[in-house]
């Protein structure tokens, strides 16, 4: 308040309570004449009996002023003013998504990294464009459109002003650091809350057993300084942290408060300079810093050096869509997810911790090497090879990887594995027996069970965890009647085999698409593929997925190609009239298929599709923004929610999975969690 000078005619005021009576306190030294109430959220709810008491409590700042801004959505903030003795003739201005309010939104369309907000306001449709596609952000665009509208801004003139405001980073990404080390960024605030929930993450990642936490000043906190720092310590000390880097004056001067290894440094660029940064290797990093302290420059100094295209992998879409199928299942059905594929080309550790924290059942690998990758990460998860090879029998029973069995050569290959390992032992090995009921690629059939079942009964090293089959189209209406044809077979075979064994015995049919449309056919455990990474076997269940990935590139240089030119090799196009072009740092060695080229392909460039032009080289590729407003270093989406990977599988005349698993392993992923 002191910072308010005569010449000054607007002054803007955050104001935030942990407990009652505060906002009295408040209201007599601000005096607002203009309120606008944000949102009501969980933060110091300890501190009252419950949410009506804390908006009650809030609403007392704005008892005086002049006009009052809401969203009317808030149910409970809405009934608390309309029974409001001291607000009858407060002039109040709403804004509402759902009823009849000042401001009416009627639409938000997300784009690649800004949202188009249309809204009915005085019998006008206007709009707003704003570089935030979060709903947090999106909300308080909103509110400041509402109070500018209140003031009598043209919108012509809030338009051109919030498209120029600067986007934050305000997202958990996990990425390949220098030396082996995994870097989690999450440097935009450092609240004592968001580091526990940014430690959490950091607990997931079990591809490294040390844990190092490169911490800023706590800033803002409104508490003593001991009691704070005491109170970090004591987090890190309970989630097994490993090593502390402090930086800041604050944090440093409570460094005897810290038992863990640690090392101070005053700022950012103290610790750039000093740090040798080849003392890192084989550890998970997490950065957690307020923004002044500029933890970019560190973020930069420990990734892993790659070109500028990059896979990103949004880890809340994956949750979501494994929460979607897990609402459709019983209860007591388990989930096998599958990893196989490098996760569908999603990764591996990374994908594979998430799912191991939200609990699912088991994991499918196609190869052994891939399991043995997970178990030395850390995943202790069931993990089932569906593909196992002769000479990978003894390092699966190594690493306690499960065997799928779908002939005697292969079954006969594995008992001579498990005479070697487990000679005068009682251990056994866990299989998995694969059943053909129709798609006739891999599996015992039907006259070959009383043969099988005699034959595993003898061998006391073997233990059978499931028995299961593959449906050949379940995605597929008009094959339904063979789909549950194949159900029905593979029903009476699992259930010989189950009736040859004096212990339970899983069955397993049902893919992603099986799921959602054979929910009948569960048995004891199904198997989540490709919906788990976001595609749907229709447009109904589509709909209900999130994506998980999107690969993006840059614009490297645009140039200007006169009428009769030749691009690309071969000079398969030759431009019909003047173009500009833009080179782009993606080619068929990172997945982009040559089949794409000379028009037949598109990327999404600012909210544009532009074709691809000329043949598709081994690392870049051209298209065509002639029509395009675009520039050097612009982001250009090969696949995302801006243009679907089913979209992008039609162009080249393939499925999804083609498209995943064939994403080069030198694009880097990039992981996220919001």
């Amino acid at each position: 308040m002191w910072q308010i000078e005569p010449e000054h005619e607007l002054a803007i005021f955050e104001a935030g309570i942990s407990e009652t009576d505060e906002m009295d306190k408040l209201q007599t030294i601000i005096q607002p004449t203009i309120g606008i109430f944000t949102n009501i959220g969980q933060a110091h709810a300890e501190n009252f009996i419950h949410i009506n008491q804390k908006i009650a409590e809030k609403l007392k700042l704005f008892t005086k002023v002049k006009t009052f801004i809401y969203c009317a959505d808030h149910l409970e903030i809405k009934e608390i003013i309309l029974r409001a003795e001291n607000f009858k003739n407060i002039e109040t201005f709403t804004w509402s998504y759902k009823s009849n309010a000042n401001l009416v939104i009627k639409k938000t369309l997300k784009q690649n990294h800004s949202t188009i907000i249309e809204a009915l306001y005085q019998n006008q449709k206007i709009q707003i464009t704003i570089p935030f596609t979060d709903e947090a952000s999106i909300e308080n665009a909103i509110n400041c459109w509402a109070t500018l509208l209140l003031f009598g801004y043209n919108n012509e003139i809030i338009s051109n002003r919030m498209t120029n405001l600067s986007p934050v980073a305000m997202r958990l990404e996990l990425k390949e650091g220098i030396n082996n080390c995994s870097v989690i960024n999450d440097s935009y605030n450092s609240d004592i809350n968001s580091l526990s929930i940014a430690i959490d993450f950091l607990n997931q990642q079990k591809q490294h057993r040390k844990k190092t936490i490169i911490l800023s000043d706590i800033l803002q906190s409104g508490r003593d300084e001991d009691d704070l720092y005491s109170e970090v310590s004591g987090l890190l000390t309970d989630k097994k942290i490993d090593k502390l880097i402090g930086i800041g004056k604050a944090i440093s001067r409570q460094k005897d408060k810290f038992s863990i290894e640690k090392f101070f440094y005053d700022n950012t660029s103290d610790f750039v300079k000093d740090f040798p940064f080849s003392d890192f290797h084989d550890e998970t990093i997490l950065l957690k810093g307020a923004r002044i302290f500029k933890f970019e420059k560190i973020s930069k100094a420990l990734q892993q050096k790659a070109h500028e295209t990059v896979l990103e992998i949004n880890l809340n879409g994956l949750i979501h869509n494994l929460n979607y199928y897990r609402s459709l299942l019983k209860s007591d059905t388990k989930i096998m997810a599958m990893v196989k594929a490098f996760s569908y080309g999603s990764g591996s550790y990374e994908i594979a911790n998430v799912l191991q924290y939200y609990q699912v059942d088991y994991l499918a690998v196609a190869y052994a090497d891939e399991g043995v990758e997970l178990r030395k990460s850390g995943i202790t998860l069931p993990i089932m090879v569906m593909n196992p090879e002769e000479q990978s029998f003894d390092v699966m029973l190594k690493y306690e990887l499960e065997a799928e069995l779908y002939s005697f050569r292969i079954l006969g290959l594995f008992e001579e594995a498990l005479i070697r390992n487990y000679k005068d032992s009682n251990k056994k090995g866990f299989i998995h027996i694969k059943l053909d009921t129709g798609m006739h690629r891999l599996g015992f059939e039907n006259n070959d069970l009383p043969a099988l079942s005699s034959r595993l009964n003898n061998n006391p090293n073997l233990l059978v965890k499931s028995v299961f089959s593959h449906l050949a189209a379940s995605d597929e209406p008009e094959q339904d009647e063979f789909t549950k044809q194949q159900i029905a077979i593979f029903k009476d075979m699992s259930a010989f085999i189950q009736s040859e064994f004096d212990y339970p015995i899983m069955r397993h049919i049902l893919n992603s698409s099986g799921i959602t449309r054979f929910s009948d056919a569960q048995f004891e455990m199904t198997r989540l593929g490709i919906g788990l990474y976001g595609i749907g076997a229709n447009d109904t269940e589509q709909s209900l997925l999130q994506n998980v990935s999107t690969l993006k590139t840059i614009i490297s240089q645009i140039k200007h190609i006169p009428k009769g030119e030749s691009i690309g090799y071969n000079r398969k196009c030759i431009a019909a009239k003047d173009m500009v072009i833009a080179t782009i740092p993606i080619g068929y060695a990172d997945g982009l298929n040559r089949k794409l080229g000379n028009g037949k392909g598109k990327l999404f460039v600012n909210g544009h599709l532009a074709n691809i032009v000329g043949n598709i080289c081994m690392d870049m590729c051209m298209i065509d923004i002639t029509e395009i407003p675009a520039n050097e270093g612009d982001d250009v989406i090969v696949f995302g929610n801006e243009y679907s990977i089913s979209q992008f599988a039609n162009d080249m005349e393939t499925i999804p999975y083609e498209v995943l698993t064939s994403v080069s392993r030198r694009v880097k992923r990039v992981y996220y969690q919001e």
